[in-house]
């Protein structure tokens, strides 16, 4: 026989061998960065299910960091480049920050049609991580406002919850039980938005003007400034219903009957600090405010929610979308995000599934899911801009408490903000 061709045999059969036992190399883990420890072991669990059903070779590396710390660890990483997050979950109250210059985030726009997450997700919703006709994020919560109550104290107060059906029968009541020392609605900075969103206007309009409607934005300030004088409303000792001394000093007492939050602050928040009064909550749509025909009108609002986005620079995009776009269509994923404790899904055919729309034993046994796929369409539109972020931090840290205690008018407070943010 032929030495050469003895030999090339030889080391094809060893190459056939070799290739039997090669130990497939496991591909780089995605990293992914989420902004509450509460998420975190959500995208856990939903990473192990994604292994399951998807990819099992499919790893993720996740880290949690608190909701004011991601922006500054996220600026440090894309800066320096060091191990930067291929997917982070950012809060839309946060993202207009990125839109002052160049976006560092992907435009998924093509993949959220291939997709036809378009089609699913609420259209609102769906916008609040973009610009233009750019979709930077993917948002993972409806972020639909209630108004959470104590039915306990209602009952005892002789209150339904139908009798509150707008704000000014909300301020009647607060002032019947203001006589008795009992204050009705816990104030917070974040409601001036939600307020002024909920009568159709924000912090900026489409041109990127600042209170686009000045008399409706004094309107809101004056009205809640009026809540904590006549007695109808108490500012937690931090002046935050997010800070969990406010539940250990003011709800569990029962020193007021209700809050207004989202979906996920009562779904989180609520069941968390205060486990001790399952059932003794209720959710009701938001009082409505009359228009100057004395119409009512929307029964909800919005503020702030957490999105998905993969970062600009990131070597698994495909990895990093295809993970993504699992976790917001797969059925079990948005169930147990409603189940989990962490809010109501924003992908609308997930609705149809039946568990969504069960009693919620903590709440009364209300049907929680129900309620807010009813308020849905309702939810308004958010209008971002690379300043919204400064705006809310600037109300809340500078002039929140001014304006409760009557230091200062709801017309300074627009002129003072105006000059601070055009600075």
């Amino acid at each position: 026989m032929n030495v050469s061709f003895k030999i090339c045999s030889m080391f094809r059969a060893a190459l056939v061998i070799a290739a039997l036992y090669v130990v497939p190399v496991k591909a780089e883990s995605v990293n992914l960065w989420i902004s509450s420890f509460q998420d975190k072991a959500y995208y856990e669990k939903m990473v192990e299910q994604y292994r399951a059903k998807v990819d099992q070779e499919f790893s993720a590396n996740i880290q949690a960091f608190g909701f004011r710390e991601m922006p500054d660890k996220l600026a440090i990483a894309i800066k320096t480049g060091t191990n930067p997050p291929d997917i982070v979950q950012l809060d839309e109250v946060l993202f207009g920050s990125y839109l002052a210059g160049e976006v560092p985030f992907v435009d998924v726009a093509e993949r959220v049609k291939k997709a036809e997450l378009d089609k699913g997700i609420v259209p609102q919703r769906l916008k609040l991580f973009a610009q233009g006709d750019a979709i930077y994020g993917i948002p993972q919560s409806l972020s639909a406002m209630v108004l959470y109550y104590r039915t306990d104290l209602f009952k005892e107060h002789g209150i339904a919850p139908e009798d509150i059906a707008t704000w000014d029968d909300f301020a009647d009541k607060g002032r019947e039980l203001a006589k008795k020392n009992q204050a009705l609605i816990a104030l917070d900075p974040t409601y001036f938005e939600i307020l002024l969103r909920q009568k159709g206007s924000d912090w900026f309009d489409r041109t990127g003007k600042m209170f686009p409607s000045e008399s409706e934005a004094e309107s809101v300030m004056d009205w809640l400034y009026s809540l904590n004088d006549e007695g109808i409303g108490l500012i937690p000792e931090r002046a935050s219903i997010f800070d969990p001394v406010f539940f250990s000093s003011m709800v569990n007492y029962g020193e007021v009957l209700t809050i207004i939050g989202a979906d996920w602050y009562g779904l989180d928040m609520i069941q968390q600090f205060s486990p001790e009064l399952k059932g003794k909550w209720g959710v009701m749509p938001l009082p409505a405010w009359k228009d100057r025909f004395g119409v009512p009108g929307r029964r909800t609002s919005t503020f702030a929610g957490q999105g998905l986005l993969i970062y600009k620079n990131s070597k698994k995009v495909d990895a990093a979308w295809k993970f993504i776009e699992w976790v917001m269509k797969d059925n079990e994923a948005n169930v147990e995000r409603f189940l989990g404790g962490n809010s109501f899904p924003a992908y609308q055919p997930a609705w149809e599934d039946e568990r969504l729309h069960q009693p919620t034993e903590y709440f009364n046994n209300q049907k929680f899911g129900d309620l807010l796929s009813r308020l849905a369409p309702e939810v308004p539109e958010v209008v971002m801009h690379p300043k919204r972020p400064q705006a809310v931090f600037l109300f809340q840290e500078n002039f929140f408490s001014s304006l409760m205690y009557g230091q200062i008018s709801p017309k300074e407070t627009i002129r003072q903000m105006r000059v601070m943010l055009k600075e």
